[in-house]
C-alpha cells in the first residue's frame, strides 16, 4: 500500500471522533454487554459516526472512515497486527470504498440511499480481507458477500438511524470477510445485481488516483453541506457585516440542500442537518462545537426563520453564498476540504478537544501492537 500521511490522519481523526462519541446514547444502545468481535466493530462504527464529526469524501459523499476504521482496527487488534498492518488495511478499504461511492453519486444519494452504509459493507470487508491475507479470489467474495448485506437510507438522517446503519455496515464487512476466509462464496452477478438494485454503477480503485488525496476533515460537528456556510457566517460576523442587518438567503447546490434538509429543528441532532439553524448559529456564537448540539439554542432557532435556502445547480456541492440586501459572502471551499486543508497542529487540537491526549501519537509507530491502540479508545 502507498504511504501516504492523509490515511494516518483520517484514522486518527475517526478514533477522535469514536472516543467522544462512545457515551452518546445512540453509541450506548449500540454497546452490546459481550463486547464480541463484530459487536464491538458496530459499537465504534456507530461511537465514530453519531457525532457527524468523522470525515467525509465529497466526491462520493461518504464517510469512508466510519465504516472502514472500526473493521481494521477492531479485526487487527482481534489478530495481532501492528499500527503499521492495521493502516495497510485501513487504505485498503478506504480506496476500495471511496471508488464504489464516487462511481455512485449522484445516483445513489438521489435514489434515496445513505451512500456511507450502502458502500461501507465494501470498504469495511476490503480491510478485513487485508487483515485475512486472503488470495484474490476470496477478497472479491468478502466484497461480494458484504453487499448481499448493503442498504441504509437518506430518510435515517436527523435521527439515530444514520449513525446505527453506519455501525451495521461496519460489522457486516467483516463478517463477510471471515465467511469469505472460510470458503464462502458468491459470483459475480451480484456486482450486477447491485446496480440493478441501488441504481448506481460498481466502481473498482484506479491505481493512478488517490481518494484520500480528495478526503475531507471535518472542522465543525455537523453535516458537511453546512460548512460553507458555517464559514460564510463567521467571517460575516468577524467583518461587523451581521451587526448592521442579518442575512436573508443561503444559496447552495441542491444536493447541498438533500443532504442538510432540515428548517425548523426541535432537537440538537436535527440541527445537524439544518442549513438555516447552523448558519443562524454562527452568526451569533461563531463556528459550533460538540457541545452546542446538545440542544437547539432559541436565539439561533429564530433567527434561523427568517434564513431562506435557495438552489443553484450552477454552483459546486463545497459552496455556499450567504446573502443581505446590501452584499454578499461566498465560500468555495471551507476549513478542513481538500482545497483547504487542516494543517497538522489544527488536526491534533480537534484531536485533544475530543480526546485529550489519550491518542495523540498513538499511530505513530508501525511496529506497535493495534491492540495497545484500541485499548485505548475503549477503556474508560
Amino acid at each position: 500500500m502507498i504511504d501516504h500521511p492523509g490515511y494516518r490522519q483520517a484514522l486518527l481523526d475517526w478514533m477522535a471522533c469514536a472516543f467522544a462519541g462512545r457515551a452518546e446514547p445512540t453509541a450506548v444502545a449500540a454497546h452490546s454487554a459481550n463486547d464480541s468481535l463484530l459487536e464491538r466493530t458496530t459499537w465504534l462504527g456507530v461511537a465514530g459516526h453519531v457525532l457527524d464529526f468523522d470525515d467525509t469524501y465529497a466526491p462520493g459523499l461518504s464517510h469512508i472512515s466510519a465504516p472502514t476504521g472500526p473493521a481494521a482496527l477492531v479485526l487487527g487488534s482481534h489478530l495481532g497486527a501492528s499500527v503499521g498492518a492495521v493502516l495497510d488495511a485501513y487504505a485498503a478499504g478506504f480506496e476500495a470504498m471511496a471508488a464504489l461511492a464516487r462511481a455512485g453519486h449522484p445516483r445513489l444519494y438521489e435514489r434515496g440511499w445513505h451512500p456511507t452504509a450502502v458502500t461501507g459493507t465494501v470498504g469495511a470487508a476490503t480491510a478485513s480481507a487485508h487483515l485475512l491475507d486472503l488470495d484474490a479470489e476470496q477478497a472479491t467474495n468478502a466484497q461480494l458477500l458484504a453487499v448481499l448485506g448493503a442498504g441504509g437510507l437518506r430518510a435515517a438522517f436527523g435521527t439515530d438511524g444514520k449513525s446505527l446503519q453506519v455501525g451495521m455496515a461496519a460489522s457486516q464487512g467483516v463478517r463477510a470477510a471471515l465467511l469469505a476466509s472460510n470458503g464462502a462464496a458468491t459470483t459475480d452477478a451480484v456486482k450486477a445485481g447491485y446496480e440493478s438494485a441501488f441504481g448506481a454503477p460498481w466502481g473498482e480503485p484506479d491505481p493512478a488516483v488517490l481518494a484520500i488525496e480528495e478526503n475531507w476533515i471535518k472542522a465543525f460537528p455537523c453535516c458537511l453541506q453546512t460548512h460553507a456556510s458555517i464559514e460564510a457566517a463567521t467571517r460575516a460576523t468577524a467583518a461587523g457585516w451581521a451587526e448592521t442587518s442579518a442575512p436573508t438567503t443561503v444559496v447552495v447546490h441542491p444536493r447541498s440542500r438533500q443532504a442538510a434538509p432540515l428548517d425548523d429543528v426541535v432537537t440538537g441532532l436535527e440541527a445537524k442537518f439544518s442549513i438555516p439553524y447552523t448558519t443562524a448559529y454562527a452568526l451569533l456564537y461563531g463556528p459550533p462545537n460538540v457541545n452546542d448540539f446538545a440542544r437547539v439554542d432559541e436565539a439561533a432557532r429564530a433567527l434561523a426563520a427568517g434564513i431562506t435556502v435557495r438552489l443553484d445547480e450552477e454552483l459546486s456541492e463545497s459552496t455556499a453564498v450567504l446573502e443581505w440586501d446590501s452584499g454578499s459572502i461566498e465560500i468555495d471551499a471551507a476549513l478542513g476540504s481538500p482545497l483547504h486543508p487542516m494543517t497538522p497542529e489544527q488536526l491534533n487540537d480537534k484531536v485533544r478537544m475530543l480526546s485529550g491526549e489519550v491518542l495523540i501519537g498513538s499511530l505513530d509507530e508501525p511496529d506497535r501492537p493495534g491492540s495497545e491502540v484500541l485499548d485505548l479508545m475503549v477503556k474508560e
